[in-house]
């Protein structure tokens, strides 16, 4: 009989306490849902009637940059356009050709088609000069440009028009972008 109260008192509590929590819960829920309607209408209102031409895309990021601002130095927020940088910084991993390219005068050259992947598939060579990717000229493009054309989502087509040492005509390449994946440095310390 005493075992029986003690199960009901137990139960009696969970039962109270879960609903507490479930109810602050539902709390945030419909503040949070507030505040969001209130940032809608405020946006939209903005666009609508603001007396100069707002851009929604930079209002919106300065909205979430301010906002993160407000909290921890650590939270921050990538845009999506950043994305593939981010996953090559954090993974090793982006789409392109698989190559290494440095700066030769005011012009791109491969440094190093990596072995089994597209450039080298495709028959680049170290030392090919790069004139076009996808029909836009290199020549003076800062190389994070054009390590940027290069990139992509693996499995989309690029042209690159290349100068190699020895050959009076330029070369059109096609080639399609793959999934490169850089190996880690081992640390042992």
């Amino acid at each position: 009989m005493k075992q029986k109260k003690h199960i009901i008192f137990v139960a009696g509590f969970l039962i109270l306490f879960l609903s507490v929590g479930f109810s602050t819960l539902k709390n945030r829920d419909l503040e949070l849902v507030k505040n969001l309607d209130i940032y809608y209408t405020l946006f939209r209102e903005l666009n609508m009637f603001y007396v100069d031409e707002t851009d929604p895309e930079e209002l919106v990021t300065t909205s979430i940059e301010a906002m993160l601002s407000s909290l921890d130095p650590y939270t921050t927020f990538i845009p999506e356009s950043d994305m593939d940088d981010f996953q090559f910084q954090t993974t090793g991993e982006y789409g392109g050709i698989g190559s290494l390219i440095r700066r030769s005068g005011e012009q791109v050259m491969i440094a190093e088609p990596y072995e089994g992947f597209p450039a080298a598939k495709a028959g680049v060579r170290a030392g090919d000069i790069i004139l076009e990717v996808d029909g836009v000229p290199t020549k003076k493009m800062e190389i994070e440009k054009v390590s940027d054309k290069l990139k992509g989502k693996p499995g989309t087509e690029l042209k690159l028009v290349i100068k190699r040492y020895g050959e009076e005509k330029n070369l059109e390449i096609p080639m399609i972008r793959e999934k490169i994946s850089i190996l880690n440095v081992p640390y042992y310390g």
